[in-house]
């Protein structure tokens, strides 16, 4: 399994999250620590225990 993290730092934070699930962000004081996070909260949605998570759709578009 693949999963797309958009990031950005925020002074001393990286601030992110899972590109399918906007909605949840978190954030860590390294990279490592912020993709933790994350995988937990994906985990979390799988495991039906984030029951209004509804992933966004990516539309690719050729400009």
């Amino acid at each position: 399994m693949k999963l797309n993290i958009v990031y950005k730092r925020e002074k001393e934070w990286f601030v992110g999250h899972i590109q399918e699930y906007p909605d949840y962000e978190s954030q860590g004081k390294t990279i490592d620590e912020l993709k933790g996070n994350l995988i937990e909260i994906y985990s979390d949605i799988q495991k039906g225990l984030v029951p209004d998570a509804e992933p966004f759709q990516l539309l690719e578009v050729a400009v």
